[in-house]
């Protein structure tokens, strides 16, 4: 599902159908044996649990592939990109066990598991948490917090931005292989509405900044070293939030959005002189089309930016996971992953 996303387009949704229907049979099928097989002695909670990720993984799938007509056809497809979010929610617990603790790291350390070994940790202050952001909630946030490292050490923390219709406990997924591998703190928020308040009166910027100093007040944050990111109608409200005059954020990286217009009258484009932006396009993105952001790009090197654009080739309206790293390093090279 992960492949599926990054080559999401309205022309490919059907070959991606094709690729998935084998897979849609095998995964049932493995479902379908886990249900119906008793547990081993001790073991019946962590069965439950993988076969709750199982069925959210199935109906990932089977919403996606399902090519019944209606009128509602779009919103099944985003159903089964939440679903497939949902299904790493309930896996992420069994993080101790290899199989999962390999999917939850990057590949560079998929030969070092048994320094991840001991996660789920014991501590209070580290590990997944959510304020009133569960999926019928609007305007809280997930944060994961590292559970290995020092913690007495200030830490980066990465601000991550969910698309229009989307909500910060499916976005957090989006970072969260990276966050546990490097080691940065990883805020999630969710919009007020249905996406950011980047048209009429601005309550998510003033939420967000609330957000970002109040884990500021509980874990040892950086503030050198706080990043704004997001997708799509993140994107374009990280730099119209990110921009803005008390903007705590030290870097942007906003994929798949654009600039938008009141950026040009609020002061937004002065006070990007010196701003370190890294900006990532689709050449096939069939929503905001690449010229957008090739003028995105423009008036903020004209206005000063230290700009780093990014326009991908073979990418559509869709989010360019593979960046991730290139991001993380160019923000801050302490966290690549040859620090460890």
């Amino acid at each position: 599902m992960e492949q599926v996303s990054r080559r999401m387009h309205p022309q490919r949704i059907d070959a991606l159908r094709g690729a998935l229907v084998p897979l849609a049979k095998q995964l049932d099928e493995a479902r379908v044996r886990l249900a119906n097989e008793a547990a081993p002695e001790g073991l019946a909670d962590l069965r439950d649990q993988l076969l709750r990720a199982a069925e959210h993984s199935a109906q990932s799938v089977a919403l996606f592939v399902d090519t019944t007509p209606a009128p509602d056809a779009i919103a099944r497809v985003l159903r089964g990109m939440h679903e497939h979010c949902r299904a790493q929610d309930a896996l992420f617990p069994l993080r101790s066990i290899p199989p999962v603790n390999r999917y939850f790291l990057e590949p560079q350390l998929h030969e070092r598991l048994e320094d991840f070994a001991g996660e789920p940790s014991a501590d209070p202050e580290a590990g997944l948490f959510s304020a009133s952001n569960s999926g019928d909630q609007r305007g809280g946030f997930s944060l994961y917090v590292p559970e290995r490292g020092d913690a007495d050490r200030p830490r980066a923390l990465v601000v991550a931005l969910h698309g229009g219709m989307g909500h910060g406990a499916d976005f957090i997924w989006t970072w969260m292989r990276e966050a546990r591998s490097r080691g940065f703190l990883l805020l999630a928020p969710t919009s007020r509405e249905t996406t950011w308040s980047f048209n009429g009166p601005d309550v998510d910027g003033p939420a967000i900044r609330a957000m970002v100093a109040s884990v500021k007040e509980r874990w040892n944050i950086d503030a050198e070293r706080v990043l704004l990111t997001g997708l799509s109608d993140g994107a374009t409200f990280a730099l119209l939030s990110g921009l803005g005059e008390d903007s705590p954020f030290t870097a942007l990286a906003p994929l798949s959005g654009v600039l938008h217009p009141a950026n040009l009258s609020n002061g937004n484009l002065e006070r990007a002189e010196g701003r370190r932006i890294y900006l990532v396009h689709g050449a096939l993105d069939w929503m905001f089309p690449v010229q957008v952001a090739r003028e995105a790009a423009r008036l903020l090197r004209e206005a000063g930016a230290e700009l780093v654009y990014r326009e991908i080739e073979n990418l559509s309206h869709a989010y360019a996971r593979e960046e991730n790293a290139a991001i993380l390093e160019w923000f801050d090279p302490a966290l690549a992953l040859d620090q460890e």
